[in-house]
């Protein structure tokens, strides 16, 4: 794992994919989402945050089944989990404690408000996400202070998915279960969805559990196979021409999560210079929890233009990844 970490470009990737996730973003939070590039492109098939959170979780999928190989067991693997994740997430909602006060416009205190003081519990908990303060934005488009983080409960259910391969101790046989893994979630994906699309569990609603999800056993898969797969360019050619032609005729929905996801990974140890992107730190998780409000508050000060609001956004929201990631993530994770 450290040999692959020094020579790949997954940092770069999630660095692009954090930023795709401030594109969408602009244009939703500024009431304009129809008009995001990349859904005129693909006809509303693809917008850039789709795009970034296959990414998140096809590098996640591969790399977390990965890690549990390596955990020596339950206990140290979800330790290794939690401290990627609460540290930074609890930071970012301490703050966001110390914040939401200065755009507080309800008829009483927002101490008075119970929404406040459930804010950081509800959304540490992952699976009692909440989004508005009530009081906070009512004139923005969308009122919700941080909407990324609802992903963040799919993300850490599926590092409990993973458990599954931890008590089969027999390394063939993980192909064959994330083999019928795979197959029973496309069956379901691709043909149960208007009955389980609705649905909800534990906070979570059937469609974006198996969409982003599919993309996670997808990586879970291709890490059960051999790491020289992904040296096969005509693999990869076959998997960006199966995704363009597939979108062009209205068909990406059906090969999205096994073609993008085998595009994303080899793009990821294809040998490459961007392998020195990892010199700086991996800011993409600081980047994708800070956008959001970043954005909000930046829409409610100024209402700026999509173009100030993209430049602004995205220096700011990598400047605090930056330091989330050197000041928080990566001393939680030395923890290990």
């Amino acid at each position: 794992m450290n040999i692959q970490r020094h020579h790949n470009n997954f940092d770069f990737l999630r660095f692009v994919f954090a930023s795709f996730v401030i594109i969408t973003h602009s244009f939703a939070l500024l009431g304009m989402e129809e008009k995001e590039w990349m859904l005129g492109i693909t006809n509303g098939q693809i917008s850039f945050s789709q795009l970034g959170l296959a990414g998140f979780f096809t590098i996640s999928g591969y790399f977390i089944y990965k890690s549990m190989l390596r955990s020596d067991s339950v206990l140290h693997y979800l330790k290794k989990r939690v401290l990627r994740l609460f540290p930074a997430l609890l930071v970012v909602l301490l703050l966001s404690l110390v914040v939401l006060p200065f755009f507080y416009r309800g008829d009483k205190s927002i101490f008075n408000e119970f929404g406040y003081w459930t804010y950081l519990p509800y959304n540490l908990s992952l699976y009692l996400f909440q989004g508005p303060v009530e009081g906070v934005f009512n004139s923005l488009p969308y009122r919700s202070f941080n909407g990324s983080l609802w992903t963040i409960r799919y993300e850490f259910s599926m590092y409990l998915f993973v458990l599954l391969f931890f008590f089969i101790k027999k390394a063939r046989y993980h192909s064959f279960l994330a083999t019928f893994l795979l197959i029973l979630w496309y069956v379901i994906f691709i043909f149960g969805m208007n009955r389980f699309g609705a649905s909800n569990f534990l906070g979570m609603t059937g469609y974006p559990l198996f969409n982003l999800g599919g993309y996670f056993v997808v990586g879970i898969f291709l890490g059960t196979l051999q790491r020289k797969l992904f040296n096969d360019k005509r693999l990869l050619l076959f998997a960006l021409i199966l995704l363009v032609v597939s979108a062009y005729y209205g068909m990406y929905g059906y090969v999205k999560h096994v073609a993008l996801s085998f595009l994303i990974l080899g793009l990821g140890f294809w040998e490459s210079k961007l392998a020195c992107f990892k010199d700086y730190g991996d800011p993409s998780y600081g980047i994708y929890i800070y956008a959001f409000p970043i954005q909000q508050i930046l829409i409610y000060c100024f209402s700026p233009s999509l173009e100030i609001l993209l430049l602004g956004s995205f220096s700011l929201a990598v400047f605090f990844g930056y330091i989330s990631w050197h000041l928080i993530e990566k001393r939680a994770l030395s923890i290990k």
